[in-house]
């Protein structure tokens, strides 16, 4: 049987050691990642223990009935070590679920780790999902995701892209002025949508301090003046656009397309470039045809975030 415990902060540093060691974990399960909203969750994580030996944490929240796997992250799911078995994951299912109903829970809603973001394969929770827990996807958003060793082309308008920005002597710079690109994508996101982006400036800004190596931000600038910009999450072997954004002076110039020729030449290396989702309900539904296009554009092809729920 497991030993199942609640996280607490006293296991942080077992937690963070477990992520950056499991198989298919990133950045983000990380602690010091997790806490920075700790204040609008209700933390429900779970640490699940064999023989002593830890071999999977979930991040989790509760609100109501319902333990969320975790509504405050791109994605979520079990977290697991190399050592994990399929029958052991069923088993851990089982007993979670036992637990969670003597506790007072009713559903489940359970987000799945991306294949891309797998340093080993890790599909084991999904096939527990469907035989131990009967649970049905509620929830499939689309996102675009380029391999990097594959030989897709460039569409020519995005290619023109690039021409365009570079005979306009617009040049491309890492940097850690993040306030000047948050004006930009606040405008955007403002106008475009009527909304405000996920993250407020001082949250990046605390999050970039946290793991510099993980989040970084390219600038398109001209004139002393910021153009565009895309904020990277790098893990170990995904690069994901977190936010792309330019002004309409940049939009002009191509300066997107020539952020993304700069960040595939420096991140080559790396065996996806993952550009997010590019639907705008939280079902998945309503695709931005002319978002994913310009993402195909680049070589993007689809990848599947999805969301299961299932009753106790």
């Amino acid at each position: 049987m497991f030993e199942i415990r609640r996280y607490t902060s006293e296991l942080a540093d077992e937690w963070n050691q477990f992520i950056a060691k499991s198989k298919n974990g990133t950045f983000l399960f990380d602690r010091r990642y997790m806490d920075y909203h700790a204040d609008r969750f209700n933390d429900h994580s779970l640490l699940f223990y064999f023989a002593n030996r830890l071999l999977a944490v979930l991040p989790a929240h509760a609100s109501g009935d319902t333990l969320y796997s975790h509504n405050g992250l791109t994605y979520g799911g079990l977290v697991m070590s190399s050592r994990l078995t399929v029958v052991q994951t069923m088993n851990l299912f089982r007993e979670l679920n036992e637990q969670l109903r003597q506790e007072g829970f009713r559903h489940v809603s359970y987000k799945c780790i991306p294949w891309i973001y797998h340093r080993l394969s890790s599909d084991e929770d999904i096939y527990a999902l469907f035989h131990e827990c009967h649970a049905r996807i509620v929830a499939r958003d689309f996102a675009t995701n380029v391999f990097l060793a594959g030989e897709m082309r460039w569409e020519r308008v995005r290619r023109r892209g690039v021409v365009r920005a570079q005979e306009a002597g617009v040049s491309i710079e890492r940097s850690d002025n993040y306030a000047a690109f948050w004006d930009v994508l606040t405008k955007n996101l403002h106008t475009k949508y009527g909304v405000m982006p996920v993250h407020m400036l001082q949250e990046i800004e605390l999050l970039h301090s946290r793991f510099p190596q993980n989040i970084q931000l390219y600038q398109a600038v001209k004139d002393g003046e910021v153009l565009g910009g895309v904020v990277l999450y790098v893990s170990h072997q995904v690069v994901h656009a977190q936010y792309s954004s330019a002004t309409s002076d940049g939009k002009k110039l191509g300066v997107i397309d020539f952020l993304y020729n700069r960040i595939f030449n420096d991140y080559g290396n790396y065996p996806y470039f993952d550009f997010g989702r590019s639907t705008e309900h939280p079902d998945g539904s309503g695709l931005n045809e002319k978002l994913v296009f310009q993402k195909e554009g680049f070589g993007g092809r689809g990848l599947c975030y999805d969301i299961y729920e299932y009753d106790l």
